[in-house]
């Protein structure tokens, strides 16, 4: 059987899941009754995917069309999971490019289409969503032409096919006037993407981890497309350590299907290999050799993740020790190759490629039952030929006119390099800055409210300059619980005129704990345990019902932007509470003056 492998990549909300949506649907792959035709986004099963709207992890997938085995590679748009298009990648032999309609090329599409390039991978562009009211087909596709201009390497690369969809109607066509059906998607993977490319002169089989997934009846499933040769069930292997193959599986449609032999140029997955690891060779023969390996963008940010230390530690989450933290940090490791892992005091010194990046992690232990201490993100600096570098990254904003002069305050205060401006088909301003990753964070919130939510924005990276002075974050003090015990509305009520609070009333608290956000630049120590005294005066005034403020609820992320560098994020199943590294006000205030 004839194998195609092609990965869908796009920037971010352009439609590449939808896609492979229709992909599944129309290849026949489910039965008419199935719950999977009547569901959208299926390729995205991790409840994070679902609640933010975002691809995290690649995932396999394949469809049978016509005589042929398409394999299909569902990749991430968000730049932070960039790792995890890097090594999928490496299964494919070309790349479906989505570009929505109306944005045209983003940051992320430049991204991906550079590193498909860089790997010799066939381009085929589809134009998604041209539906939009305000679609610009014509612009759109000469800006697709000048972004192949930009990045090709040899000149057979700037001959792509263009074929144009709307994938949530699951209709595609050569023109704008479009089938009825994918047809002419599936064949075009089928026509314009190669044949896997096979070495025919190499002693064995061989296959390159690009992929690790485990249960717990088979354990590790190591997964890569096969570069040469055959793989036989009960096979020994060679690489990356003498094993024996248990069971070999192919994929079809969302699951897999055990076989007893497969050859080169599919994507399997193997079992009874333990300790491989990503990146590792399993091969086959009388002198196997390591295939090239997956190389990656370093780390642009670190955090400090380690066990929880308040006085509230122990009491909701199910692991709280360093030693536990540290075993499901290695797990980690395993699968989500662009982190990086080093001891740091009681806990670890966790590198990843963003905030969201580092964020979903963090995210995702809490929901398994860990309780953590966080810091504050920190840059991973790198020193280039003796000196200290820092990395940058192009950022483009594209928000309407008359929030112009709040991105630009706000660029301005982050000493963010303004590159072009522009005014878009919808009458949209776009801005690009080069900006160092240390004036990103923070930045998404403090946009998204300086422009009502409208704002949106992106970031590759783009290289190394000469570390500057080190970019401080501008906020004003917190209010910090003074005392121990449980908030009540009386002292709320009188706490409320000092700032903006993050707690309502009935709320654990303690000596040190992050309460709200001043109206002044310094910190100030408050009491929010303090309840009303009894006595035998009655006044109207003092028997009026208190009428609080609602309280700012704080996400993962705002917590995370909020710190300072002497401050931590308490994160536990139930919680996220904000605190000082020191509680005690008086041994603060004298490290303070030090």
């Amino acid at each position: 059987m004839e194998i195609r492998n092609v990965a869908i990549i796009a920037h971010v909300d352009h439609g590449k899941t939808t896609l492979v949506d229709g992909l599944l649907k129309q290849s026949n792959t489910f039965r008419d009754n199935q719950a999977e035709m009547s569901q959208t986004l299926i390729m995205d099963s991790m409840d994070q995917e679902h609640e933010r709207g975002i691809t995290i992890t690649a995932k396999q997938t394949a469809v049978f069309y016509h005589g042929y085995k398409i394999n299909i590679i569902d990749t991430p748009g968000h730049t932070d999971f960039s790792g995890e298009v890097e090594r999928t990648l490496n299964m494919a032999d070309g790349v479906l490019l989505i570009v929505d309609a109306q944005e045209g090329p983003m940051p992320q599409t430049k991204f991906v289409l550079k590193k498909a390039l860089d790997l010799d991978l066939k381009p085929v562009v589809i134009i998604n969503k041209i539906d939009k009211p305000a679609a610009r087909i014509e612009a759109v596709k000469d800006e697709i032409a000048n972004l192949f201009l930009e990045l090709a390497q040899r000149e057979d690369q700037l001959n792509y096919p263009i074929y144009y969809a709307i994938a949530r109607e699951g209709r595609a066509g050569k023109t704008t006037n479009l089938d009825p059906d994918l047809t002419v998607i599936f064949d075009s993977i089928i026509n314009d993407i190669p044949a896997p490319r096979i070495d025919e002169n190499s002693d064995g089989a061989a296959l390159l981890v690009a992929a690790l997934a485990a249960d717990n009846y088979l354990g590790k499933y190591a997964i890569g497309r096969i570069a040469h040769g055959k793989f036989k069930k009960g096979e020994n292997v060679e690489l990356p350590y003498r094993a024996k193959i248990d069971k070999l599986f192919t994929y079809r449609g969302l699951g897999k299907e055990e076989v007893a032999e497969v050859s080169a140029g599919d994507i399997v997955a193997i079992t009874g290999i333990d300790k491989v690891n990503i990146g590792d060779t399993i091969a086959t023969g009388s002198n196997p050799k390591p295939l090239p390996t997956i190389t990656l963008e370093p780390p642009t940010l670190s955090i400090y993740i380690g066990p929880n230390t308040s006085p509230l530690k122990g009491k909701e989450g199910e692991f709280t020790t360093s030693r536990q933290i540290s075993d499901r940090l290695k797990r980690e490791l395993e699968t989500n190759i662009a982190l990086k892992i080093k001891p740091d005091g009681l806990g670890y010194k966790v590198s990843g490629r963003g905030e969201l990046h580092l964020s979903v992690l963090i995210e995702t232990m809490r929901r398994e039952g860990y309780e953590l201490e966080v810091g504050r993100p920190e840059v991973v600096y790198k020193e280039i030929d003796g000196i200290k570098q820092e990395p940058v990254e192009e950022l483009t904003i594209e928000v309407d006119s008359e929030f112009v002069g709040a991105v630009s305050q706000e660029l301005g205060i982050r000493r963010a390099e303004l590159k072009t401006q522009e005014l878009t088909d919808t009458g949209a301003t776009r801005f690009t800055y080069q900006i160092t990753t240390a004036a990103l964070i923070g930045l998404r919130n403090n946009l998204l409210t300086a422009t009502k939510g409208t704002a949106i924005m992106s970031s590759i990276p783009n290289g190394y300059q000469p570390a500057d002075t080190k970019y401080h974050p501008e906020r004003n003090g917190a209010l910090i619980s003074f005392e121990s015990g449980v908030s009540t509305a009386y002292a709320l009520d009188a706490a409320q005129a000092r700032g903006t609070l993050y707690i309502p009333p009935q709320t654990p608290v303690y000596q040190g704990m992050i309460v709200g956000l001043s109206n002044k630049k310094e910190d100030i120590d408050i009491n929010v345990c303090r309840e009303k005294q009894l006595t035998n005066m009655r006044t109207h005034a003092s028997d009026g019902a208190i009428q609080l403020t609602p309280h700012t609820q704080l996400s993962l992320e705002q917590c995370l932007d909020f710190l300072l560098d002497d401050e931590l994020l308490e994160v536990t199943p139930q919680h996220l509470r904000l605190r000082k590294r020191q509680l005690d006000p008086i041994k603060r205030k004298r490290e303070a003056r030090q």
